[in-house]
């Protein structure tokens, strides 16, 4: 299996996908919407990587390249044509303590760390594992993020100050008021407006690339003193060279790199892989887990090579590409492409592009991917599924997505096996020879197996009992040992005891009760969940 993924891995490198919806073929009409839409991702990517450099307290340079190299890998290789990648803040909130405390050269060197774990797990497979997030945890997921990008933005609408003042953050300084924060708003709204319109004018043009031109245009050519992309920071710079991490190779720094690896990693791969099914349901792709883990991987230890600071999938970018029209790799790789030659040839004119249209341009981003139907159906879905929803909205905005989702699926996992463990119970009747039959309805595992004793009347029932798992289904090592105690139960009364209906594997592992199974023909042949140590004699020996 390993040997069938490494070997996709390779052809996918020898060989990009560039595969488009059903029926669609790569014509100049495609390849023009491809590439504005990559253009337009790409303007929308340089204050963001800027940004998150800001939180992680690195050079600009460093987030921008981040940016360029794991957009441009994960375009090529990942698991879902349409994504982006880049820089992103849920990682960069982690890195913070690790440059403050350590320097930027291991946070390189973590970075490379965090590929080789990214890879391993796809390799594993593991990227299968997002299949338990439940739904209500991706309704939480993608509410708490378009929150995350609408309070990202607020920072704009302060007044440009240096990175000490702000303290290392994006914007610092007093907050816009008068005329500075009117002017603000309204280029905001009006780039929200052309966007909103222009799809019903024409789509020749992808609309937020049209409100990001139109509203430059007007503040440049009208000189409207508003904040610009070059207030935050000078995002000129040279080719990205090719540097060892400059730290010890002991022990010592493995034990400090480690742990941030490990949290780096597990928070890049639950967002690129939510992002990967929820760009997946727009496209209606399916699959690709395995492989996106990889790309992830791959990128982000060339990007600890290349003085970047790695990162994962971008669901404010892949909302813009996808709703642009990108729909192939095309878009991806056009947009790391024109990040690079900002950098290289055209920072000047990008740092005269207003904040106010990149802005705008995130608000839309928000507007649509909020799941606004969260709303309408928050009353009439079980109550633990409103919970969960509005809990990982929370706690994704309070904390980040990746201990949000960690949160959802465990609340999420103890309300389902508390409702199972209340669905055991039991049908009795008497047969003509006077036995008692219980016939166990529901599920037996570890939640239900306390509820399973209990229905047993032990000393009032007659010398023979019958106990039917026609309608039952023992799930695990506490089932079995549930199963075992109240046999053993009934022997301390000297009364007799049938299991009727249990599978082959729970014949083998029941050892007390062992010689009173009955076999039939219509045994069900499903699995039991119990460990080695079950086989090994933890519940009596054979």
């Amino acid at each position: 299996m390993k040997r069938t993924i490494l070997a996709a891995f390779a052809n996918r490198l020898a060989m990009p996908d560039l595969s488009l919806l059903p029926d669609e073929k790569l014509t100049v009409s495609r390849l023009r919407i491809e590439v504005l839409s990559g253009l337009t991702v790409a303007l929308a990517l340089v204050p963001e990587a800027v940004a998150f450099a800001f939180v992680a307290g690195v050079h600009p340079l460093v987030g921008l390249y981040a940016a360029f190299l794991v957009g441009l890998i994960t375009a090529l290789i990942g698991g879902r044509p349409g994504m982006i990648s880049g820089a992103t803040g849920a990682l960069a909130v982690v890195m913070v303590a690790l440059v403050a405390d350590h320097g930027v050269e291991y946070l390189f060197a973590t970075v490379v760390l965090m590929g080789f774990i990214q890879v391993a797990v796809g390799v594993l497979q593991w990227g299968k594992f997002i299949r338990l997030v439940p739904h209500p945890v991706m309704l939480g997921f993608v509410n708490g993020l378009a929150i995350v990008i609408f309070l990202a933005q607020m920072s704009q609408f302060k007044v440009p100050g240096t990175t000490e003042a702000a303290g290392h953050g994006v914007g610092g300084g007093e907050w816009l008021s008068g005329t500075a924060l009117l002017t603000m708003l309204g280029l905001v709204f009006m780039t929200m407006a052309i966007i909103w319109v222009m799809p019903r004018i024409t789509r020749v043009i992808p609309a937020p690339l049209a409100g990001i031109g139109i509203t430059a245009a007007i503040v440049i050519g009208f000189g409207i003193d508003v904040p610009r992309v070059g207030d935050m920071a000078q995002i000129e710079g040279g080719l990205p060279a090719f540097h060892i991490p400059s730290v010890p190779f002991t022990w010592e720094t493995f034990q400090i790199i480690l742990p941030y690896s490990v949290i780096l990693a597990a928070i890049g791969l639950i967002e690129s892989l939510l992002t990967l099914n929820l760009v997946g349901d727009i496209t209606g792709k399916r699959g690709g887990a395995s492989q996106e883990c990889i790309a992830q991987g791959l990128a982000n230890t060339v990007t600890g090579f290349f003085g970047g600071m790695g990162g994962c999938a971008m669901i404010g970018q892949s909302m813009i590409n996808v709703k642009s029209g990108g729909r192939t790799r095309i878009a991806g790789v056009v947009a790391a492409l024109f990040l690079l030659s900002f950098i290289l040839y055209a920072a000047p004119l990008i740092e005269q592009i207003p904040l106010a249209a990149l802005v705008g341009v995130m608000f839309m981003v928000v507007i649509g991917t909020f799941a606004w139907n969260s709303l309408r159906i928050l009353f009439k879905v079980p109550l633990i599924d409103a919970f969960v929803i509005v809990l990982v909205t929370v706690v994704t905005v309070e904390y980040d997505l990746a201990v949000a989702v960690v949160v959802g699926v465990i609340v999420s996992a103890l309300a389902y096996a508390w409702q199972n463990a209340r669905r055991i119970h039991a049908k009795t009747y008497e047969t003509p020879e006077g036995a008692r039959v219980y016939q166990i309805q529901g599920p037996l595992f570890f939640g239900s197996s306390e509820g399973f004793i209990e229905l047993f009347q032990v000393k009032t029932d007659p010398k023979m009992v019958i106990i039917d798992f026609a309608d039952s289904r023992v799930a695990d090592q506490s089932a079995l040992q549930a199963i075992e105690q109240i046999a053993a139960k009934y022997k301390a009364e000297g009364k007799d005891i049938q299991l009727r209906h249990l599978t082959r594997d729970c014949h083998k592992l029941l050892t007390k009760a062992g010689h009173l199974i009955i076999d039939s023909d219509d045994d069900p042949d499903y699995a039991v969940a119990a460990d080695y140590s079950v086989r090994t004699g933890i519940l009596g020996g054979h």
